[in-house]
C-alpha cells in the first residue's frame, strides 16, 4: 500500500510541488512560480522530454552505463550547488588573521541560513569555482546577467563577536597578480601609473561585482549603530571594553638571557613557524595569547615579553580613512560609529572620509567634492542617510590582521554567512598523520 502511494505520479507532484513552493516563497521572487508548471509536466503530463541526454523509452527499459553516470554527475551537480548556493559552503583559513580563534589549515562550514542566503548577483557562473577558474585561470563567471542584491529570510541577525564569512568590500577592483591585497592600498603605496603599467608584479587591472570578491573571514566586533574606540588595543563598544577571548593574540617582543628558545617548546606553545620572528639570538617577535605570553615569560633563559604597541596620536597612513584629519593607527582608533540603515549624518570635508566609499561605492551615488562643497547626485549635500547596514569587523590576531582599522566598513549586501563548525584541521608545518589537528575536529567556531 505506502509503496504503490510512494510510486504514484500525483503524489510525486503535490510533493515535489510544495517544496519547491516553499523554496520559492523563501526566495520571494514569485516569478518562479512558473517552475511548477515544469514539475506538472515532469509528473503528470510528461508532454516534453527534459531529461534531453536519456532515450525518452529505451530498448528494454534501461538506459546504457555511460547515460547513467551522465545521469547521476547532472543531479550531483545540480544538488550540491543548490545547497552550496542556499544552505552551507565549505571555506578554508587561508591566513593568521583569526589566530588562535582559527587557525590556519581549518577546514569549516559556513552557514548560509544563518543570516539568510544571497540570491546571486552573477548567477551564470562555472560549478563550485568562486571567481577564477582553475588551472587555466580567467573569470569563471559571467556578467551578461546581473541581478540586484536580495537576501531570503535568515534564522538569525549578526550578533557583536560572531565570526562571520564575508565578501573583501575593497575587492570590487582588482590587481591579478597579486589578488589578495587591497588595489587601494596598493594605490596608495605605488601609485596609480606603476599598479596599472606594471604588469609583471601587479598583473592585469580588473573589476569584479560583489558576489565574486575575495571571501574574507573576521570577528564582527560592531554591529548597526555601535560606536567603537580603540586605545592602546583594547576595543571599546559603545564606552564597554570588548571582553577576551583566548584565541585574541597581539605581537610581543620576547627577550632572552642570550641563548635561544628551544623550537620544541614554540611548538608545545602552537607557535607556527611562519609567526617566529627572530631579530637575533636574544630577540624575537612573536603573535601571542595572553596565556602563551605568561607562559614564556616563565621561560629560565627569557628575561622580558613585551606587547608592542603603537603610541596615541602617530598617524599611520595606511589606517583607514587614510586621511590627514584622523592619527588613527593599528592600535588607537575612533571613536567611530557604525552606520544603520534609514540613519542620517552630517556631510562636511571633516566628515566625508569616513563615508565617502559608502556614499559613492556601496550606495552607488554620483559623489562630487569642488572647494569644500559636497555633491550628491547633482545636489548639494549637508548630510546623508544609509540605505543599508553596515559592521565593523577585527582578526583575533590584532597585529596580523587587514580588517576594517584598514579598509572600513563591511556592508550588508557582503556578508555570506555564519561559520559554524570546523570538520577538518591541517597543520602546513607537519606531514601526514601528525599534520592532523585532531582535538579541533568537529569543533564549534566560538
Amino acid at each position: 500500500m505506502i509503496r504503490s502511494i510512494l510510486a504514484n505520479k500525483w503524489f510525486k507532484f503535490i510533493t515535489v510541488g510544495t517544496l519547491y513552493l516553499l523554496w520559492v516563497i523563501w526566495m520571494g521572487s514569485y516569478l518562479w512560480l512558473l517552475g511548477l508548471a515544469v514539475i506538472f509536466d515532469i509528473y503528470i503530463t510528461e508532454k516534453v522530454h527534459w531529461s534531453f541526454w536519456k532515450k525518452k523509452n529505451p530498448p528494454n527499459g534501461k538506459q546504457t552505463k555511460v547515460v547513467e553516470w551522465v545521469d547521476a554527475i547532472i543531479f550531483a551537480v545540480i544538488a550540491a550547488s543548490f545547497i552550496r548556493m542556499f544552505f552551507i559552503e565549505a571555506y578554508t583559513i587561508p591566513t593568521s588573521s583569526m589566530e588562535k580563534s582559527m587557525l590556519v589549515g581549518d577546514y569549516l562550514f559556513v552557514s548560509k541560513t544563518a543570516y539568510g542566503p544571497k540570491t546571486p548577483n552573477t548567477p551564470i557562473s562555472f560549478p563550485f569555482v568562486h571567481n577564477t577558474m582553475p588551472v587555466v585561470g580567467g573569470k569563471s563567471y559571467s556578467e551578461v546577467i546581473q541581478r540586484p542584491y536580495h537576501r531570503m529570510a535568515g534564522f538569525t541577525k549578526i550578533k557583536n563577536n560572531d565570526v562571520v564569512v564575508f565578501h573583501f568590500p575593497e575587492g570590487d577592483t582588482v590587481a591579478l597578480g597579486i589578488p589578495t591585497q587591497s588595489y587601494y592600498q596598493l594605490i596608495n603605496s605605488y601609485g596609480r601609473n606603476r599598479v596599472w603599467s606594471d604588469k609583471r608584479n601587479f598583473g592585469d587591472i580588473i573589476s569584479r561585482p560583489v558576489d565574486k570578491r575575495e571571501n574574507y573571514i573576521k570577528r564582527c566586533v560592531g554591529i548597526p549603530g555601535d560606536e567603537l574606540k580603540l586605545i592602546q588595543g583594547q576595543l571599546f563598544v559603545n564606552g564597554e571594553a570588548q571582553e577576551k577571548f583566548g584565541g585574541m593574540q597581539y605581537d610581543y617582543i620576547v627577550k632572552t638571557n642570550g641563548t635561544s628558545i628551544n623550537p620544541k617548546a614554540l611548538d608545545k606553545l602552537n607557535i607556527a613557524e611562519d609567526d617566529r620572528g627572530v631579530y637575533s639570538s636574544q630577540q624575537y617577535i612573536f603573535p601571542l595569547t595572553d596565556e602563551n605570553a605568561k607562559k614564556l615569560e616563565a621561560f629560565a633563559n627569557v628575561v622580558s615579553v613585551e606587547k608592542t604597541l603603537d603610541t596615541p596620536g602617530k598617524k599611520d597612513p595606511a589606517i583607514f580613512p587614510m586621511h590627514g584629519s584622523f592619527d588613527w593607527n593599528v592600535d588607537n582608533f575612533g571613536p567611530i560609529k557604525v552606520p544603520a540603515k534609514g540613519t542620517t549624518v552630517e556631510l562636511n570635508t571633516t566628515t566625508l572620509p569616513l563615508y565617502e566609499r559608502i556614499i559613492d561605492i556601496y550606495e552607488a551615488n554620483d559623489l562630487e567634492v569642488k572647494g569644500g562643497v559636497i555633491k550628491i547626485n547633482g545636489e548639494v549635500a549637508t548630510s546623508y542617510t544609509f540605505k543599508m547596514d553596515y559592521y565593523w569587523m577585527m582578526g583575533d590576531n590584532r597585529h596580523n590582521s587587514a580588517d576594517s582599522r584598514y579598509w572600513g566598513f563591511v556592508p550588508e549586501d557582503h556578508v555570506v554567512g555564519k561559520a559554524k563548525f570546523i570538520w577538518l584541521s591541517l597543520d602546513k608545518d607537519k606531514s601526514f598523520p601528525a599534520n592532523i589537528r585532531f582535538g579541533r575536529l568537529f569543533t564549534k567556531v566560538r
